[in-house]
């Protein structure tokens, strides 16, 4: 099987500066809105939105945070940390994964978020999305890539 990259570091950064203006076009000076990272790999997307957010854009009081959806995913996997420390509750959350492939990741991650609060809207951002291996009805709000694979 030969090897495909997908995106080389210029393309992140093309990408990233995209969903980053998408981002504000939607969510203007984010007072009301909060974006959460998937543990392990939707981290590392979320904290380079966020600094992104804070440095190219002045971003002020941009609230992250981590959520481990360990214990709601139907398939095992190592435990992770959760770290929200603000409230969720009437706010417009943007929750953030690198690959949105069969939707279950996203669908254990809507149940996780409901222990922190409901909140007023939640959206999603993925950095790939593999559209024909869904088998949740679920869809991305802001995609940085899309791959027919």
């Amino acid at each position: 099987m030969s090897k495909k990259t997908l995106l080389n570091s210029k393309d992140i950064e093309i990408i990233l500066h995209r969903l980053a203006c998408q981002l504000i076009e939607n969510h203007n000076d984010f007072s009301n809105t909060v974006l959460i990272g998937l543990q392990p790999r939707g981290t590392f997307l979320a904290n380079r939105l966020a600094n992104l957010l804070k440095k190219a854009y002045n971003i002020k009081d941009l609230k992250l945070g981590l959520l481990d959806i360990t214990f709601y995913r139907d398939t095992p996997l190592a435990a992770e940390t959760t770290k929200i420390d603000f409230l969720i509750e009437n706010k417009k959350v943007v929750i953030i994964d690198d690959v949105l492939f069969s939707g279950r990741s996203i669908r254990a991650a809507l149940t996780a978020i409901q222990s922190f609060g409901r909140p007023d809207s939640i959206e999603l951002l993925v950095l790939i999305d593999r559209r024909f291996s869904r088998h949740l009805p679920i869809q991305p709000n802001y995609r940085g890539r899309q791959v027919d694979a």
